[in-house]
C-alpha cells in the first residue's frame, strides 16, 4: 500500500507541475472550501507539491518510514492492516489542515500543498514503533537516528512556518505528528511500553 500511495502521489504531482489548472484545482484553499463548497481540497492537496525537491523529500521520507508502520498494522490486523494504513495516511492528510482551515477560511490568498501532514503522521508513528531505527538523508554522510530525525524535522518546519514565504503547509507537520502518535497509541497495543524499552528509559 505504501508503494501505491507513493506512486499515485508522484504521478499526480508531476502532472500538476505541468498543468497549472490541475494544480490550482487540487491545492488546499480554506477560502474555496468554505465559500465555494470545494470540500475535496481537504484531501487533494496531499497529491500535489510545490516543486521537485518538496516532492522528493516527502516521498523519500515516506518510503523510509512507511514500510515499518504498514508492516506493524498488518501484523496486528492481518490483511485489513493495509486498509488501516491507507486510512491512517488519509486521516493524517485531513486532520493536519483542520487548524489552518479554521485560521484561514476567510483568507482568499492562503493556500498550501504537499503530503507533509500525512508523512509526518507516518514518521512519528514509526518513531514510536521503532525509535532505534535510522535513515540516510543526502548529503549527510551517516545514518540519522529516527528519533533525532523526528526532532530535527519538526524544528525545521516550525522555522519554515515562521518564514511563511512558500506554498507548503508547514504547520501540517506538527498536527500530522500529533495525529500519528495518538492514533498509533490507540491502534497498536503496548507501543508505548515497547518504546520505553527500546530507548532504555
Amino acid at each position: 500500500m505504501n508503494f501505491i500511495i507513493i506512486g499515485v502521489t508522484i504521478l499526480v504531482s508531476v502532472l500538476a507541475f505541468y498543468n497549472a489548472v490541475l494544480f490550482e484545482r487540487l491545492k488546499f484553499s480554506p477560502y474555496d472550501i468554505k465559500h465555494r463548497n470545494e470540500g475535496w481540497r481537504f484531501a487533494s492537496y496531499g497529491l500535489v507539491h510545490a516543486g521537485w525537491l518538496h516532492l522528493l523529500i516527502n516521498m523519500w521520507v515516506l518510503y523510509s518510514f512507511g514500510d515499518i508502520v504498514e508492516r506493524v498494522f498488518k501484523m496486528h490486523y492481518g490483511i485489513k492492516g493495509m486498509l488501516y494504513y491507507l486510512l491512517f495516511y488519509i486521516g493524517g492528510i485531513l486532520f493536519s489542515v483542520l487548524f489552518d482551515y479554521r485560521k484561514y477560511k476567510d483568507n482568499v490568498y492562503y493556500s498550501a500543498v504537499g503530503a507533509s501532514g500525512a508523512v509526518s503522521a507516518v514518521v512519528f508513528s514509526s518513531i514510536l514503533i521503532f525509535p532505534v531505527g535510522s535513515l540516510y538523508l543526502f548529503p549527510v554522510p551517516f545514518a540519522i537516528p529516527s528519533w533525532l530525525f523526528g526532532i530535527l524535522y519538526l524544528a525545521y518546519m516550525v522555522y519554515m512556518q515562521k518564514q511563511g514565504n512558500d506554498n507548503i503547509g508547514h504547520s501540517a507537520h506538527f498536527w500530522g505528528a500529533v495525529f500519528g502518535m495518538v492514533l498509533t497509541v490507540l491502534l497498536i497495543p503496548g507501543v508505548l511500553h515497547n518504546f520505553v524499552l527500546q530507548m532504555g528509559l
